[in-house]
């Protein structure tokens, strides 16, 4: 490589969610299909959305819903460039088609939810090894931005790939009963984890264990990161975790947004922060969410610690941001929620200017 090409200062560094942002990937809709049918797909979802998938395994989503999906995450792009951000979007792929494991075949999903699959910790940025067989190669339609970080001086980490055979997944899995501990679709045979399932506070990162994400999976990512972060393991009280993003989002230094539910008791840790209650959604009941609950108007994504992008139609969590004396940024997304995400999930921070720093 040539001496440019090996410089020091490197085009990745995010250590929080709230430092001003200056460069994100957000992700695109294009070419999205339903997953092929298995137990681990189906385990987070709600019993009517698990007949969707059912029904439509390996379909394509629906037109019309794309489309709008689309022109919302066009419409996203613009007021981020118009907040003085750099955009960069993935390559469009063809998700229908078909790849395979030594034992297994799957076609994709899609590549909407960056967030999911690259975490980015300080200049490093990883890949997850994600357990849905549909999500195998998520990460591959970044890999030109990838080595374009690389080439500039990025750290670019990724852990074993997962074989994601059987013995992965828990045979004869059932919802757990009312009442019972939280069971994983995932065992512990190999690691693995989605990114969305850390939250990032400087030296302190908090993971939850999820239908997607496993206790070896967040021992990789602490073993990785080695002693200059700490990687803290929270128990959520949530039936069909996947993704810490919609039950806990710290918005600022001090500023905690916790889901009124999952989050009973909040951890000691942030017990000297400001925790409030996200409100109400008022996503109407007949709007399609093919794989999220309304909660996900949590999922907020700050500009820096005094700017919030938040959904058009939300008028409450509008009054929320403002209350707390953070700039409310309307953007129309309800289309692309019903793809499973909102404006954190649908982006993924590459650089925010600020320095790692302890906020406990």
């Amino acid at each position: 490589m040539t001496e440019s090409e090996t410089r020091a200062e490197s085009p990745v560094r995010a250590y929080n969610e709230w430092d001003p942002l200056e460069e994100v990937i957000v992700g695109s809709v294009d070419g999205a299909h339903f997953p092929p049918w298995h137990v681990a797909v189906g385990a987070p979802l709600s019993p009517e959305q698990r007949k969707v998938f059912r029904e439509n395994a390996g379909r394509p989503f629906p037109a019309d819903r794309v489309a709008a999906a689309r022109d919302e995450l066009d419409q996203l792009v613009e007021i981020l460039a118009g907040e003085g951000v750099k955009v960069r979007r993935p390559e469009a792929r063809d998700h229908s088609r078909s790849y395979a494991g030594r034992d297994w075949s799957s076609t994709g999903l899609y590549d909407a939810m960056p967030r999911d699959s690259l975490l980015v910790v300080g200049e490093d940025i990883i890949e997850a090894p994600m357990s849905w067989r549909s999500r195998h190669h998520a990460a591959s339609a970044f890999r030109p931005l990838l080595k374009e970080y690389f080439r500039q001086g990025a750290r670019w980490s990724s852990p074993p790939m997962p074989e994601l055979s059987d013995e992965l997944y828990v045979d004869g899995w059932t919802d757990q009963p009312d009442g019972e501990p939280f069971r994983s679709v995932i065992t512990e045979f190999e690691p693995t984890f989605d990114a969305a399932d850390f939250i990032r506070c400087g030296r302190d990162i908090f993971a939850q264990r999820s239908h997607v994400t496993n206790a070896l999976g967040i021992e990789w990512l602490r073993r990785h990161l080695g002693d200059t972060y700490r990687v803290h393991e929270l128990v959520l009280a949530d039936d069909h975790p996947m993704h810490i993003d919609a039950s806990l989002m710290p918005l600022a230094p001090g500023k905690l947004l916790i889901h009124p539910d999952r989050v009973p008791e909040v951890p000691r840790i942030f017990k000297d922060w400001e925790v409030r209650t996200a409100p109400l959604p008022v996503i109407p009941d007949g709007h399609p969410l093919y794989m999220t609950s309304k909660w996900i108007n949590m999922n907020v994504l700050m500009i820096d610690e005094h700017r919030m992008v938040v959904e058009a139609q939300d008028e409450p969590m509008r009054r929320f941001a403002e209350e707390w004396e953070i700039e409310a940024i309307p953007c129309p997304f309800r289309n692309f929620n019903s793809f499973g995400g909102s404006f954190h999930c649908a982006t993924v921070d590459v650089r925010r200017r600020g320095a790692l720093l302890s906020y406990f």
